[in-house]
C-alpha cells in the first residue's frame, strides 16, 4: 500500500505543497499541461524553481499573475505571511484586493462550477472541491455567513486556485493509497495586517484544524495559512509519527521565509504492508 507522508515540522500553505509534490516527482509538465483544464490562459506564469533554503535543496513554486505584476507584487509584501499574502483570505484582504478583479466575486459556487466545467479528470475535480468546501466552510462560520454566501477574496484568485486545483492534479498523478499526516505546529502572537491585529494562529485556520493533532511553537508568523490547513484537513487519512517505515521518495517545498529552521514542507512516498 503507497502511504505519501506529509512531514509538515515548518507548517503547510499552498505553494509549499506544490512545490513538495513536484519534487517528489511529479513531472512539472503534465501539472502545467492539467492546469490548462480551468482556461486561465494569459492571467498567471508558473516560476518552478530549484533552490537552497537553510542549505536544503528544494522546489519553490511561484504563481505569477501576467498582467498586474506590479500589483501582485504590492500584494504580497506583507510579513504576516511566510508565502503569498493570498493565502491568508481573512477579511482585511477585502480592503487589499478592490483594485484586483480576479481577487472578487469568486463565490465558493462559482469556483466550483469552474472546476466542474473543466476537462480536468473526476479524481481531480472531486479532491479540488473538497479542499474549498473544507475552507468555505471555515470561512463562512468565521464570519456568520451560510456556505452559498461565502465569497473568497485572497483564496479565489488565480493563484490560490492554482494552488489548491495544481495540488489536487499533483496529488491524483502519485496516486497513494493513504494520506498521512505529522501533528501540525501552530505559530502564536498577534500580527498587523490592512485590517488591524489580529491573532495567530488565524482564525479561519484554527477553526479548519479542529480535531486534527496540533502543537503550539514559539514562532511568531503565520506557519500554516487557511489554504495549507485546507489541505491537511481534507486530504487526511490519518496523523502518525511516521516511525518503522521504509522511505523510498523524499520532497522538498520551500516557503517564502527564512528562520532558524528550514521553512520548508518535506513529504515521503513509502509502501505499508498490509497486515
Amino acid at each position: 500500500m503507497k502511504v505519501l507522508y506529509f512531514d509538515c515540522f515548518s507548517g503547510i500553505s499552498g505553494d509549499m505543497t506544490l512545490g513538495t509534490l513536484l519534487d517528489l516527482g511529479v513531472d512539472q509538465d503534465y501539472l502545467i499541461e492539467n492546469l490548462k483544464a480551468l482556461k486561465l490562459d494569459g492571467e498567471y506564469k508558473l516560476d518552478i524553481m530549484k533552490e537552497l533554503k537553510n542549505g536544503i535543496m528544494g522546489t519553490k513554486v511561484d504563481v505569477v499573475l501576467t498582467h498586474e505584476e506590479h500589483s501582485h507584487e504590492h500584494h504580497h509584501n506583507h510579513d504576516h505571511s511566510h508565502e503569498h499574502s493570498h493565502e491568508h483570505h481573512h477579511e482585511a484582504a477585502a480592503a487589499l484586493s478592490h483594485h484586483h478583479h480576479e481577487h472578487q466575486h469568486r463565490s465558493f459556487s462559482s469556483i466550483s462550477a469552474m472546476i466542474d466545467e473543466s476537462s480536468l479528470n473526476e479524481n481531480v475535480k472531486e479532491l479540488s472541491k473538497r479542499i474549498f468546501r473544507v475552507i468555505a466552510e471555515a470561512e463562512g462560520k468565521i464570519h456568520g455567513k451560510p456556505l452559498e454566501e461565502v465569497h473568497f477574496h485572497e483564496v479565489g484568485a488565480v493563484d490560490s486556485i492554482v494552488d489548491i486545483v495544481g495540488t489536487a492534479i499533483c496529488i491524483d498523478a502519485l496516486k497513494p493509497d493513504k494520506i498521512i499526516f505529522s501533528r501540525i505546529p501552530l505559530s502564536q502572537g498577534f500580527v498587523h495586517c490592512a485590517h488591524g491585529v489580529f491573532p495567530l494562529p488565524a482564525p479561519a485556520s484554527l477553526e479548519i484544524l479542529r480535531d486534527v493533532p496540533v502543537y503550539f511553537t514559539d514562532v511568531r508568523f503565520e506557519l500554516v495559512t487557511p489554504t495549507g490547513a485546507g489541505i491537511v484537513k481534507a486530504l487526511a487519512d490519518g496523523f502518525e509519527d511516521g516511525s518503522d517505515i521504509i522511505i523510498e521518495k523524499i520532497g522538498y517545498g520551500l516557503g517564502k521565509k527564512t528562520y532558524e529552521k528550514p521553512n520548508v514542507l518535506r513529504t515521503y512516498l513509502y509502501n505499508e504492508k498490509k497486515n
